[in-house]
């Protein structure tokens, strides 16, 4: 896990390593703690992107990210570092999965 400042973003990342990678249940984890910040929450497989909005389950579902690809992630707003944190853990802990 990596974390950063990129233009006033928190910036971070964290290997996949759940089995299956983001399908359906991770997804909707991922969806369901992004919605709680104010701010937004956005992630790639990229670190230049194109970046995916994290509130949005139908977006989530269409990076069919695999296990092993590095997600990054970035947020901004009032609560950037928390939901930057937040995030950061529930990939790292395997969205609860095992």
């Amino acid at each position: 896990m990596t974390t950063g400042e990129d233009g006033g973003m928190k910036t971070g990342s964290a290997l996949l390593t759940n089995a299956v990678g983001l399908h359906a249940r991770p997804s909707v984890k991922l969806t369901q703690l992004a919605k709680r910040f104010t701010g937004p929450v956005e992630f790639a497989l990229a670190p230049d992107g194109p970046w995916v909005d994290a509130k949005s389950p139908v977006k989530v579902m269409r990076v069919k990210a695999a296990k092993g690809a590095t997600l990054h992630v970035r947020t901004s707003g009032p609560d950037a570092e928390t939901s930057l944190s937040a995030v950061l853990d529930l990939i790292n802990r395997q969205f609860d999965e095992h």
